[in-house]
């Protein structure tokens, strides 16, 4: 049995709509939006006593469970202001108060939204959210999007289980600096078509984040620690036209990348990392003043477009970009001596300076070099004098 109590903002007062399954269950699954309430205990009798005392029973369970997960439907109403419900909002699960025209929300209505876990308010004129949204502490799906926000409040954070915040379509500048540090359920992130020009650092400390949407921004640089994204399989920065010109390395080291969208911006080389993403099935690189690779190898596809990276790394082309890959940096500093595992022959005992740089005396093997969670190629060779002098 599912029951479904709907709140109408035009006649302030609740619809009921009654269905029975044919399994006589009421189901609690949130699905796309979708919340309704299961319980597995219930069953029916073959006797009529049975009935009759299971039915004042159940009716007083039901009566509990419908004011406990109610959904309220606002949407599409016109409203200017909120009414006020008659309903406990407490009990509400799920608030669509989307395609209105509302300007504010009450903090008060928005601290007492204890449980609710879906709330959208898309599709109308916001120009700020109330700092009483981190008392949802129950919140795993938020749409703000198509509204006129130029922030979302730091109490965001405080929504710790928080899965998909939708914030597409308004004028957004920035992020709160922390949100990645404190959204550790994150899964979807999308702000497309607003005015951010720089992510918070503390986006790459989101490892649960599977989708980032950061296309049709200012963009200026995408976050140099992206390899700590372990579970991102889509991104797309596209559409951030003249602003966008160049990619961190770490792109190529989201080993669990699945489709890359780079399009439209003013992009001059791809970085050479990308021959390592072995799960890429999509990358899109039009729109871009690219050299390497050059025409000729994307047109022939994301394979050809990957060998070359790969062929590039292993110092196949003699053109090289200023920043070089951290495998020809582990070359040039002597640390492996070309996959052979062996020390190198002829070495001194003392650490001399060359003009190859420093020349370390016999081979030392760098343990998880090929597993961008523990260690980071990147920060390893910033000063690769410093390191090495360390040895002595």
């Amino acid at each position: 049995m599912m029951y479904e109590r709907r709140f109408d903002g035009r006649n302030n007062h609740l619809i009921n709509n009654l269905t029975i399954n044919s399994n006589n269950t009421i189901s609690n699954n949130i699905n796309h939006g979708k919340i309704t309430m299961k319980d597995s205990k219930r069953s029916r009798s073959s006797s009529t006593t049975n009935n009759n005392n299971n039915n004042n029973h159940n009716n007083s369970n039901d009566h509990h469970q419908e004011e406990r997960l109610e959904i309220v439907d606002l949407s599409g109403k016109s409203l200017d202001s909120l009414p006020n419900p008659s309903i406990n909002l407490a009990s509400i699960c799920k608030l669509d108060l989307s395609n209105n025209n509302l300007e504010n929300i009450p903090e008060s209505m928005i601290a007492r939204l204890l449980n609710v876990v879906v709330l959208d308010v898309h599709s109308n004129q916001l120009t700020s959210l109330p700092n009483s949204i981190g008392c949802l502490s129950r919140l795993k799906i938020l749409n703000v999007s198509g509204n006129l926000l130029s922030s979302i409040p730091r109490t965001i954070e405080n929504c710790r289980l928080l899965e998909e915040l939708n914030a597409n379509f308004n004028k957004l500048t920035f992020l709160p600096d922390t949100i990645g540090f404190e959204l550790q359920n994150l899964k979807k992130l999308s702000v497309n078509s607003n005015k951010i020009a720089f992510l918070p650092l503390s986006i790459c400390h989101a490892t649960a984040l599977r989708v980032l949407d950061v296309r049709l921004n200012c963009l200026r640089a995408l976050p140099e620690d992206m390899e700590n994204l372990i579970n991102l399989e889509v991104l797309n920065a596209s559409q951030n036209f003249q602003y966008l010109v160049e990619l961190p390395y770490s792109i190529g080291l989201i080993m669990s990348l699945v489709e890359l969208d780079v399009s439209y911006n003013k992009l001059s080389e791809l970085p050479t990392s990308l021959g390592c993403l072995r799960k890429l099935q999509k990358l899109r690189v039009e729109g871009n003043p690219l050299l390497s690779p050059p025409l000729e190898v994307i047109e022939l596809g994301l394979h050809a477009v990957r060998q070359y990276m790969s062929e590039k790394i292993n110092g196949y082309h003699n053109k090289d970009s200023k920043k070089r890959s951290w495998f020809k940096n582990l070359k040039k500093y002597a640390t492996f001596s070309h996959g052979n595992g062996n020390a190198t022959p002829g070495r001194r005992s003392n650490y001399e300076v060359g003009p190859r740089g420093l020349v370390l005396p016999e081979y030392r093997a760098i343990d998880a070099l090929a597993s961008p969670r523990i260690f980071s190629p990147k920060r390893f060779f910033s000063s690769p004098r410093n390191y090495f002098s360390k040895l002595h």
